[in-house]
């Protein structure tokens, strides 16, 4: 795949990816009705927010002059995403859709996460954009996830860490620019990622039991807690 000059690529498939979200604006908007009327508003916001953080990454960053399958079904991703949102404004747990319209939404936002970087690798077309594209969007699956679970009662504190632990991790290095340096590949991460959305996505199904969740929880949030933990100190050594 030829890579033509970053600023020259990257802004024809920064436009490319508005046209994308704009095709997805409405799908996301009916996917939002049907869980909640009321939340159709903070999905398309999220959608907006998402794809307005992402399309400036994109013209800046990418050397291809695709979008590329990868990227495309990550916009996809943070479609569902944003759909999930809506489920914040339900007024109590549901067994109907809009009861598992977030574990069902999320597990399929969660299958997808696999498809693009075999997209990436198979089309030629990877790029630090995509994979910081990736983790942002499952950034905001946790966070999202968790702010439903917080809202709905399911479990306690412990949702801040499973939703929020990126977003402090990225505030923190603002005040400590250290902490912002590159890391190196890690399987641990990887995994604890899996694990922390896989947990909140049981957690949000209407059946899981009640007395599990006070169980699952803590568990998934310390095992958060414990890989940014190694990660901080890897780049306290280094700084």
């Amino acid at each position: 795949m030829r890579a033509l000059p970053t600023a020259r690529a990257g802004q024809g498939a920064a436009h490319r990816l508005i046209g994308l979200g704009l095709c997805l604006a409405i799908p996301t908007l009916v996917l939002a009705w049907t869980i909640s009327p009321a939340g159709m508003p903070a999905s398309l916001a999220v959608l907006a927010l998402g794809l307005g953080l992402a399309v400036p990454g994109l013209a800046r960053g990418h050397r291809h002059e695709r979008l590329g399958g990868a990227n495309a079904v990550t916009t996809l991703r943070l479609a569902l995403v944003a759909a999930i949102a809506a489920s914040a404004f339900v007024p109590a747990p549901q067994t109907g859709w809009a009861g598992w319209a977030p574990t069902a939404l999320a597990a399929l936002a969660l299958s997808l996460d696999a498809v693009d970087g075999w997209l990436a690798r198979r089309q030629g077309l990877s790029s630090a954009f995509g994979a910081r594209y990736d983790m942002e969007v499952d950034s905001a699956l946790a966070a999202i996830l968790a702010m439903v679970l917080l809202l709905r009662g399911v479990a306690g504190a412990e949702l801040l860490v499973l939703g929020g632990a990126r977003y402090a991790f990225v505030a923190a290095a603002w005040r400590w620019p250290w902490l912002g340096q590159p890391l190196p590949e890690s399987l641990r991460r990887k995994t604890v990622c899996v694990v922390q959305i896989a947990a909140l996505l049981a957690l949000a199904a209407p059946v899981f039991p009640a007395g599990l969740a006070g169980l699952v929880a803590p568990v998934a949030a310390l095992l958060v807690a414990w890989s940014f933990g190694v990660d901080i100190r890897w780049l306290a050594r280094r700084a």
